[in-house]
Formats: structure tokens, C-alpha cells, sequence
């Protein structure tokens, strides 16, 4: 079925079922871009990246192209990624330094890092036109809304709407806890990253991060080969390396995933408690838990190391996962194209043999060329082919609908494969959907 997007808007959102056409209808995908991520707080990248003046680095906020750049003055600057004359990109490059202003590779056009127009070829040319050098109009447009948590930069292309500390609430945590788990209370960027794109829809990347029954499925051919390998290095009184326990955990069965917890928050915001709280007392763990109370103490340090969260998300398209330093961003492309950045992040102050362990975490799961990633994307995609035929319309969020508490708004749920994370992400979509026709 297609839509017209709002009239029918009601109907294909339902409290435990959504109509397939939310993930493959043009008008709808074009709503989102406007309703969604024009309106809420998306992130855009780390103040690392844009370490001394003239430092840039580009995203997408929905489909628009913007460029996170650090000015003269020290300051962050959030611009459109288009040249006020005839519209070409400044940036082609992911990230670069650009020296003290942006020119244009078309006509020369010249602006510094604040966004203000420097100067022009030929000025003479505009005389007795309507072209004013000093106009608004012909600066870079700043997004118009911009602040930085912690180091993580955000921003937004609606004037109003809360502020970030309000947006973010308690999935702060995520950002707070990655950043407390380093010693100098600081991460910096892994200035490189994988990127790739998947060929499905973006609300299905991120309804998966926090489904805790497809773990044991989709991965346990790959998390029966670590568990094998795991085995046979203990039958020989070896001690396996903690990278096999990452590949092995997928062969966690049902039963135990349930045992976990979701906690869904307004805004779409959702977090998945427990599973992997990475506390061995090998000898790079004790000389790491050493320096964190020496900059910390005894008591705070066991506060921070406790804290036993798997997986953040922050709607609408950033998946956390702060105890291995992990951050994908989702950035939508089209119905069925989504781009997937994946970056991780060393802690300041620690042990080099830390950052090895986020790296090696980064290269066997969040990797593309992994089978754990290959497997989620072949799901992704079989996902959004079988969403696009007639075999029916609707799509199941079923999973203890209406069994889990709520309190403030916060859903808790009371099994760790309630399909709360879903119905909660959708919650929030029809919220901004909704506010988007007023």
C-alpha cells in the first residue's frame, strides 16, 4: 500500500504493530528526513575530530550535507556543506584541515570558518545588483542549533525544541560512562572508521541493537566456533584470549537473554542492562582498575566500573555502546540505503592495552568484513526485500505487549526480549510525525 504520508499516519501505527510501508514508502521517507532528523538532536561527531583550528570533518544530518569545523577563536562551528553563490559542495572530503577559510572549487568564493563570507572574485562585477557581500543570505547557513555533551557533538536544524541535556536525559549515561571509564575523565577519536552501506532501511539497524533474541540465532554459527575454540584451549590448561569470549557470548541461549533488562525512554531513547560487564582480573584489567583509583579513588572507581550497561541508543540513529567504546551513527540515504559509520575511541589516560581490547572488539563484531556484522546485514537486507512484497502488511512488535511497567514515562521491561526497544522507538516516531502536521 502507499501512502500520502499524515492522512493514513494513525493507521499504520499501531501499539504493537506497524504497517510495512513506514520502511519502504518514498512520501514517508521524505517526512521522517523533515520530522526527524531536522527536528532532533543528531550527532554529528567528537570535538577530537576537529582538534586545532581549520579542522573539519563532514555528516550527514537526514540528507543534508554539514560541516563540523573548529574556528580561529577555538570555537565549534556547524555549517551547510553549499556554497552561497551557486550551490556546490565546499567539502568533498570526509575530514581535511582547511586552513583559515573554505574556498570554493567552482567560482573561488571564499569563507571563513565561522561561515562569514571573506571575499569574492571580481567584486566589481555586483555592482547595481541586489548581491550585498555583507548579507546574511550569502554566509554558510549554521545549523541552527548546536552543543556538545562531553566531547559528543549534536545538533539540530529546527530553531526550537528542547535543549540537548533535556533531549538526551537518561541515555546520557551512555556518554557519561564511556567517558568516566577513562582515567583523565576524556575519550578521543579513533580518527579513522568503517563505513558502509546497508541496503535496507534505517529504523531496522536500529530496532536490532537492542533485540536480544536474535543474538542466538543469527550469530551462533560464529559464537559456536569461538565456544569450541574456548574449549579446546582449556582441555590443554591454556586460558583462552578475552577476544574469543566476544564471539563466544552469542552462544548465550534464550533463557538467559531474558533474564536481562530494556529501559525505554522518552524520545525513543533505549538502553539494554547487563550482558557484558568486561571485569576479568587478568593483568592489563588490575594494572587499568590501578590507575583509575589513583585518579579516582577506591569507592568512585567501583561506581564507574559497575556500571553494567551492553547498549545505548539515542533516537534516532545513534547506537552506544560505552564499556567497549564503541558508536555507530545511522545516516539515512534513501528507503532502502542507510549509511552506517562505526568509530570507537580510545580513554584518556589508560593503558594502552585497553584501547588493543576496544580495538579488537572493533575489528571482530563491528566491523563489516566480520561474520557477526555480515550476518545482521544479509537480516537487514532479507528484512527490507521481504518488507516490500505483498505477503502482508503488517509487522510484528507483539513480543510482551502490554507486559512491561511504566513509570514516567519510562518503560521498563520485565524479560530482556520484550520488543519494548521497538515499540518505543515507534512511540516516539509517530510523536514527532504527529507534531510535524501542526
Amino acid at each position: 500500500m502507499t501512502t500520502n504520508g499524515g492522512a493514513d499516519l494513525t493507521r499504520l501505527i499501531e501499539p504493537d504493530r506497524v504497517h510495512r510501508s513506514v520502511y519502504t514508502d518514498d512520501a514517508i521517507f521524505a517526512r521522517e528526513m523533515e520530522a526527524i532528523f531536522q527536528r532532533a538532536w543528531v550527532y554529528v561527531g567528537h570535538e577530537s575530530q576537529v582538534k586545532q583550528p581549520g579542522d573539519y570533518c563532514t555528516a550527514l544530518l537526514g540528507q543534508q550535507p554539514l560541516i563540523m569545523v573548529r574556528h580561529s577563536d577555538g570555537a565549534v562551528y556547524v555549517l551547510y556543506n553549499r556554497c552561497a553563490h551557486r550551490g556546490a559542495l565546499l567539502c568533498a572530503k570526509s575530514r581535511g584541515n582547511t586552513g583559515g577559510a573554505f574556498g570554493c572549487s567552482y567560482h573561488s568564493w571564499q569563507y571563513r570558518t565561522d561561515g562569514t563570507l571573506e571575499s569574492i572574485p571580481l567584486p566589481a562585477g555586483y555592482e547595481g545588483t541586489r548581491f550585498s557581500p555583507g548579507a546574511a543570505d550569502y554566509n554558510l547557513k549554521r545549523a541552527a542549533r548546536v552543543e556538545s555533551y562531553r566531547g559528543f557533538v549534536f545538533a539540530s536544524l529546527s530553531p526550537s525544541g528542547p535543549a540537548l541535556a533535556e533531549f538526551l536525559g537518561e541515555a546520557r549515561i551512555a556518554l557519561d560512562n564511556m567517558c568516566d571509564r577513562a582515567p583523565a575523565g576524556e575519550v578521543e577519536i579513533v580518527p579513522t572508521c568503517f563505513r558502509f552501506i546497508q541496503h535496507s532501511n534505517w529504523k531496522i539497524f536500529m530496532e536490532n541493537q537492542l533485540d536480544a533474541l536474535h543474538p542466538y540465532v543469527t550469530h551462533e554459527s560464529t559464537g559456536r566456533a569461538a565456544a569450541e575454540l574456548e574449549r579446546q584451549m582449556m582441555a590443554r590448561k591454556q586460558k583462552p584470549p578475552l577476544e574469543y569470549h566476544y564471539l563466544s557470548a552469542f552462544t548465550t541461549p534464550f533463557n538467559e537473554w531474558d533474564k536481562l533488562q530494556t529501559v525505554n525512554y522518552p524520545y525513543g531513547h533505549c538502553m539494554l542492562q547487563g550482558y557484558m560487564g568486561l571485569r576479568p582480573r587478568d593483568p592489563d584489567t588490575l594494572a587499568y582498575e590501578a590507575v583509575m583509583r589513583e585518579h579516582y579513588g577506591a569507592e568512585r572507581t567501583e561506581r564507574i566500573l559497575g556500571v553494567n550497561i551492553h547498549h545505548v541508543l539515542i533516537y534516532p540513529g545513534l547506537s552506544v555502546q560505552p564499556a567497549l567504546q564503541q558508536l555507530r551513527a545511522a545516516r539515512p540515504l534513501a528507503p532502502n540505503r542507510t549509511l552506517t559509520e562505526i568509530w570507537h575511541f580510545r580513554l584518556k589516560g589508560a593503558p594502552e592495552a585497553i584501547y588493543r581490547r576496544a580495538l579488537a572488539y572493533y575489528n571482530l563484531i563491528n566491523s563489516p568484513s566480520t561474520m557477526v556484522n555480515a550476518d545482521d546485514l544479509e537480516n537487514f537486507w532479507r528484512c527490507h526485500q521481504g518488507l516490500a512484497a505483498d505477503g502482508g502488511d503488517w509487522v510484528s512488535f507483539h513480543r510482551n505487549a502490554g507486559q512491561d511497567d511504566e513509570h514516567d514515562g519510562v518503560i521498563a521491561s520485565r524479560r530482556g526480549t520484550s520488543e519494548a526497544p521497538m515499540r518505543n522507538q515507534f512511540r516516539a516516531w509517530k510523536q514527532y510525525l504527529s507534531s510535524s502536521e501542526h
